[in-house]
C-alpha cells in the first residue's frame, strides 16, 4: 500500500512586499531571504547575471520539468511555485522562486510541509537546480 503524506498546501506562500514567507523554526526549510547568519535556513540566491526575469523563470521551469515528481502550481514572469513529492511516502515540499530585480537575483525558498528534519533534501534540491541554472544562456 502506498502511503501519501502530503499535508495541506500552505496559505502563506507567494511574494509579499518583495519577500517570500519566512522559514519556520524547524530545520526542514531553506530560504535565500533568511538571515545569512542562520546556517540552518540560509541559502544563497541564484545570481541573475543580466538574464531577464521571464527568461530566468523559463529556464527554471525547464530544469524543474526534468526532475521527477514535480508539479508546477503557479508561474508568472517573476514567480514560480512548484511542489516536489518524495517517491517513498509522498511527502510534499513547497519550492518557490522569485526574480528580485532589485537584488539582481532569484530568491528561493524550499520547505517541507510535514515533519521536523528533511535530511538536507531541500538544500540539496536548490543546489542541484543552481548547478543547472546558467544565467545569460
Amino acid at each position: 500500500m502506498f502511503l501519501k503524506l502530503s499535508g495541506q498546501r500552505p496559505t502563506n506562500l507567494g511574494v509579499t512586499k518583495g519577500q517570500l514567507a519566512p522559514c519556520p523554526s524547524s530545520p526542514n526549510c531553506v530560504s535565500s531571504q533568511a538571515d545569512s547568519s542562520d546556517a540552518v535556513h540560509y541559502i544563497a540566491p541564484l545570481a541573475l547575471n543580466g538574464i531577464k526575469a521571464g527568461a530566468a523563470i523559463a529556464q527554471l521551469q525547464a530544469i524543474i520539468a526534468a526532475l521527477p515528481r514535480t508539479t508546477v502550481i503557479e508561474a508568472s514572469k517573476t514567480y514560480l511555485y512548484v511542489e516536489f513529492t518524495s517517491q517513498l511516502l509522498g511527502y510534499v515540499d513547497d519550492v518557490e522562486f522569485f526574480v528580485d530585480n532589485k537584488a539582481k537575483a532569484v530568491q528561493v525558498r524550499s520547505a517541507s510541509r510535514l515533519g521536523q528534519s528533511d535530511l538536507g533534501v531541500n538544500r540539496k534540491r536548490i543546489e542541484t537546480i543552481r548547478r543547472q541554472f546558467t544565467p545569460g544562456s
